[in-house]
């Protein structure tokens, strides 16, 4: 099960942000629209990606009481018609969370500058532990340093925790 190191922020504006991340050499892959269906299980969280040009089921672990947040996830790629009605009649829909998000790749760590409906812009950081969880650490602070992240300010929640708190 591979595992990442994540952050996100509220942002107010994402052009200082971009600007940063052209200066350090990050790249830029494009804009993604982005559905996830959250659905009600009894461990962990799942949620279904419905995405530009793919669909992904998505498992994934994350102590939500800690100040790091270390996910373990699983990626299932999938294809078909009708999914999010498919999956509904298997499981209880929580939330749906739609956004736009830009991505940005820097070494390990994709940066996301999200505008999420009803809740508004952030930036989320996710780093890959590909060799182990303190290289993975010191990647994710190097990006924080660089891009002149408040990490007391960091939002340890999911995006999905947002939404339920609206409702």
């Amino acid at each position: 099960m591979p595992v990442n190191l994540e952050l996100k922020i509220k942002l107010n504006t994402k052009s200082r942000v971009s600007s940063i991340l052209n200066k350090i050499g990050a790249v830029r892959k494009g804009i993604l629209n982005q559905k996830d269906i959250y659905f009600t299980i009894n461990n962990g969280l799942l949620k279904l990606r419905i995405q530009d040009d793919k669909n992904e089921l998505i498992k994934y672990f994350r102590d939500e009481t800690g100040k790091t947040r270390w996910s373990n996830y699983d990626i299932l790629i999938i294809s078909g018609n009708n999914l999010e009605e498919y999956f509904h009649s298997l499981f209880k829909i929580e939330v749906v969370v739609k956004k736009k998000r830009e991505l940005w790749i820097y070494k390990n760590t994709r940066i996301h500058l999200d505008k999420v409906n009803k809740l508004g812009a952030f930036l989320e950081l996710e780093t890959l532990a590909r060799q182990g969880k303190k290289k993975a650490a010191r990647e994710f602070n190097e990006i924080i340093s660089l891009l002149n992240l408040p990490k007391e300010k960091q939002i340890l929640v999911s995006y999905r925790d947002l939404m339920l708190q609206l409702k």
